[in-house]
């Protein structure tokens, strides 16, 4: 069976793309990444998910003592919804944006992925809802393709390790829609930048999630399970 390296946070996007690959007949092997954000929660939710898959893991730790970003640094304010749409207007990135995430993720993934004869590298990246960051782009992923092309042995030996993002043209709705139809268990996932019992409802994050089931008319079982 081929192998594939998969990037899980514990939000819906990555594990709709963790059940996306498997149903593509991959042996989905996952990374965690614990890189000082402002909770646990979603790390915990990864690994729920990632058993549940029935795909090892591992957990990968690493540190960012200069931060750069709300969701590290703890004396930052998540900004809200609101706060949110006023600096897109303004042409500004969020404070949520963490500096080089997805490169220093996917530069994690391809050496993992290189080590165990990987063909395939998976991450939920998406671009209907989210931030605008950078590094969610379709063409910040064909540009890191390059760096595989020319920066790896796999890509000089012409057997390069090909990144796919399965629901990058997808909001919300449709990536839950899509979750729902492979089986994903949401009940697992984490969505809010909060670490509480319960999702905040305020942040971004939160947002784009409650309008996603709204969108379906369906209920969010995770919030059925707080209640």
């Amino acid at each position: 069976m081929k192998k594939a390296v998969v990037l899980l946070s514990g939000g819906i996007d990555s594990a709709t793309t963790l059940y996306w690959a498997k149903q593509k007949n991959y042996a989905c092997f996952c990374l965690i990444f614990d890189y000082g954000q402002r909770h646990k929660k979603e790390i915990k939710s990864a690994i729920l998910i990632a058993k549940k898959a029935k795909s090892p893991y591992e957990i990968i730790k690493i540190r960012l003592p200069w931060k750069g970003s709300s969701l590290l640094d703890k004396r930052l304010e998540v900004p809200q919804r609101y706060n949110v749409i006023n600096q897109k207007r303004k042409n500004l990135i969020p404070s949520t944006y963490v500096p080089a995430r997805n490169i220093i993720f996917l530069s994690f993934a391809l050496s993992f992925a290189e080590a165990i004869g990987a063909k395939a590298i998976f991450i939920g990246a998406h671009t209907h809802d989210y931030s605008d960051y950078p590094d969610c782009r379709i063409g910040f992923f064909k540009a890191f393709q390059e760096i595989i092309k020319e920066g790896t042995a796999a890509g000089i030996n012409k057997k390069s390790i090909k990144i796919y993002t399965p629901i990058i043209n997808k909001n919300k709705a449709e990536i839950i829609k899509l979750a729902k139809k492979l089986g994903v268990p949401l009940e697992l996932t984490w969505s809010c930048y909060h670490g509480k019992r319960y999702p905040c409802g305020k942040c971004d994050s939160c947002y784009f999630r409650a309008k996603g089931f709204q969108e379906l008319g369906i209920k969010d079982p995770l919030l059925v399970i707080s209640s």
